[in-house]
């Protein structure tokens, strides 16, 4: 009997297991217990229902693309295949896709996934982005078969021929529609090209919708640069993707009329505007030709030497008074130089001693007092015409005012 490892009892339950047609693609109905989200991006779950349960795992390159926030209690759809984790030798199931199961559990993962991202910022009105005015180029990401695209490129042609529309194809419902609307909006930016985008489709069932609900395709709305318009299905429908979006029209049609002014209305405003600007520049022109008659009647304009004549008569009067300040102002100083000579002269010294007097000096000290002077001084006396050495003989004390004085 041949002895086998566990190892090699697991590897072969293994491999059985991976070469089952039917365990190889299979759909799986249950409710989520158990769920994880591991750091590096996978999923980790079980799948039960009243009477068992089975393991699941969905690699992040999978869980990419869903369309809903997974949570326990969740009815849901798997697909997958079935294999075996060695180590443990337990069976599981690799979940490649899964949805909520029923259109019961689509509103109710809807309106989680909602609340999930208003939590989040992803609708606040502070992010969302204005519309250019006058777009040149207009990017459209639909299905290139569908009656979205035929109008809005009616709409679009009507409204503003000037702009050119670039259309980028994807799928628009199914499991390849997220990852293909996220791809052709990531490819509209890098192309920088464009001014505004149109992201939709047509009416249809929640489920036909539901690609537009995909977290793959909010994130992309989410970090556009360019403005993004959602317009996915009719009036009554929306999306995750309409309420992240910069603008939510309720049809294509209505995107189209968004995206782009009516050139009907900009030739009107335009020749609205020209006619105001007309209007505008007949009342400068009127207010100026009547200023220039206002000019043109100046006694000025008819005589132009009336003013060169008037300014010439001004001048010649100026200068007189001029002429005539300035001799006032000379005369007066005159005045006053004769006036201070006089007083200075009355102030000379010399001008006394012509009248008889004398300055006697001691040593070159004038001498105002006879207690300066001793008997036997020599003096010098300083008279009009020169001066005489003296020697003082007697000294004789007078008494003025009630005081002795000495002379």
């Amino acid at each position: 009997m041949e002895v086998l490892s566990v190892s090699q009892v697991n590897q072969y339950i293994k491999s059985l297991m991976d070469h089952d047609t039917l365990l190889s693609d299979v759909t799986v109905t249950g409710e989520i217990s158990n769920f994880k989200r591991h750091s590096s991006g996978h999923y980790y779950f079980s799948v039960k229902d009243a009477g068992a349960t089975i393991s699941a795992a969905m690699f992040k390159w999978a869980n990419r693309s869903l369309m809903f926030l997974p949570e326990n209690g969740m009815r849901v759809l798997v697909h997958g295949r079935i294999s075996v984790y060695e180590p443990s030798g337990q069976y599981q199931i690799i979940v490649s896709s899964m949805e909520p199961d029923g259109v019961g559990a689509l509103y109710e993962a809807y309106e989680k996934m909602r609340k999930e991202l208003e939590r989040r910022g992803y609708f606040d009105e502070s992010r969302k982005k204005p519309l250019p005015q006058f777009p040149r180029r207009v990017a459209v990401i639909t299905s290139q078969t569908g009656a979205a695209i035929r109008d809005i490129l009616n709409i679009l042609g009507r409204r503003y021929p000037l702009a050119k529309v670039e259309l980028y194809p994807s799928a628009v419902q199914g499991e390849t529609a997220p990852a293909e609307l996220a791809a052709a909006l990531a490819r509209v930016n890098r192309d920088a090209a464009c001014d505004v985008v149109i992201i939709g489709r047509g009416g249809g069932s929640i489920e036909d919708l539901w690609a537009f609900n995909s977290l793959e395709v909010v994130n992309a709305v989410a970090a556009s640069q360019i403005p993004v318009i959602s317009a996915v299905g009719h009036e009554t429908d929306f999306t995750l993707c309409d309420f992240v979006a910069d603008m939510r029209a309720p049809t294509p049609s209505a995107a189209a009329e968004l995206a782009v002014p009516d050139s009907d209305g900009v030739r009107n405003y335009l020749r609205h505007f020209e006619a105001k600007s007309q209007a505008a520049l007949m009342r400068k022109i009127q207010l100026g030709e009547a200023r220039l008659a206002s000019v043109m009647n100046l006694h000025a304009m008819r005589n132009p030497l009336y003013f060169t004549e008037t300014k010439a008569r001004q001048l010649d009067e100026l200068v007189t008074r001029i002429d005539t300040a300035m001799n006032d102002t000379v005369n007066a100083c005159d005045t006053r130089l004769r006036e201070t000579a006089s007083r200075l002269a009355a102030l000379n010294p010399l001008a006394v001693l012509g009248r008889g007097y004398a300055v006697a000096y001691k040593e070159k000290s004038p001498v105002h007092s006879v207690t300066m002077l001793t008997e036997g001084d020599h003096i010098t006396l300083r008279l009009s015409d020169g001066t005489a050495q003296c020697e003082v003989g007697n000294i004789t004390r007078e008494v003025v005012n009630g005081d002795w004085k000495n002379r």
